[in-house]
């Protein structure tokens, strides 16, 4: 695989030598938390500010992950890559990759994966740590820019596989929300219809425990695309609610 290089940073990132494999792979920059370590290897994430854009940096060395297609293994980042750039050709919310490349250095498979930083964004997470500081209006704008998410995403048939309140991210715009995604290593295509659908959506509404009965509605009228008073929002409700009950039972 070749490197990449997002044209919108090339110019930013080119002068600097910062396009270079070898020159981020020897960048001294401080882990923004623990490495991963295990899969024969180690992952970790680093911050770089490069004259007021904020990146991610990711670097790992025989960090790999296996499947019917690459059963010997590929850096997590590789896969990662392909769907953040399957989410762009798709235009799905997500976070944008600036560089990507990997190399076989002495028998170690590194890899480099570096994103956009979502300065300015919030997960969702920590706006649920707020939600009844929020007031109705916001809440119902927070819910709506998720439920949008949820069926752009859906629409396009891929299922996120953790669609998760903390890698949900918004940013408000006016009276509204944007919202996009963060990792993505998960991803496939939605294949079975409802039944990924009710997978997928799931674990957001498990762990949104601020949301009531009333919130839950609104993110689904929008995510169905359909009336509050919709008889689809109870169905919806009843089989994410079997599920959530055999999930929370194990």
């Amino acid at each position: 695989m070749s490197d990449f290089i997002a044209e919108a940073d090339r110019a930013l990132l080119h002068p600097k030598g910062l396009d270079q494999f070898d020159t981020l792979w020897a960048l001294p920059l401080e882990a923004v938390d623990e490495p991963n370590t295990g899969r024969g290897g180690w992952s970790s994430v680093f911050r770089l500010d490069v004259d007021g854009q904020g990146y991610y940096l990711k670097r790992q060395s025989n960090y790999l992950t296996r499947s019917l297609a690459r059963p010997l293994g590929e850096p997590t980042f590789a896969r990662e890559f392909r769907n953040i750039d399957r989410y762009r050709k798709l235009a799905i919310p997500a976070l944008q990759a600036a560089y990507y490349g990997q190399r076989q250095v002495d028998g170690e498979l590194r890899a480099m994966l570096m994103t956009r930083a979502l300065d300015g964004w919030t997960d969702l997470d920590t706006l649920l740590g707020q939600w009844s500081l929020l007031g109705e209006v916001r809440r119902h704008a927070v819910l709506r820019a998720c439920g949008e998410l949820a069926r752009t995403l859906h629409d396009a048939g891929q299922v996120h596989g953790c669609f998760y309140p903390k890698h949900i991210f918004l940013r408000a715009s006016g009276e509204q929300y944007l919202a996009q995604l963060i990792d993505l290593e998960k991803t496939r295509a939605l294949l079975f219809g409802q039944q990924d659908r009710v997978r997928d959506l799931e674990p957001l509404l498990r762990r949104a425990t601020a949301w009531s009965v009333a919130d839950t509605r609104v993110f689904l009228a929008t995510y169905l695309h359909c009336a509050l008073d919709s008889p689809q929002l109870d169905a919806w409700g009843s089989r994410l609610g079997r599920r959530r009950s055999r999930k929370e039972a194990r």
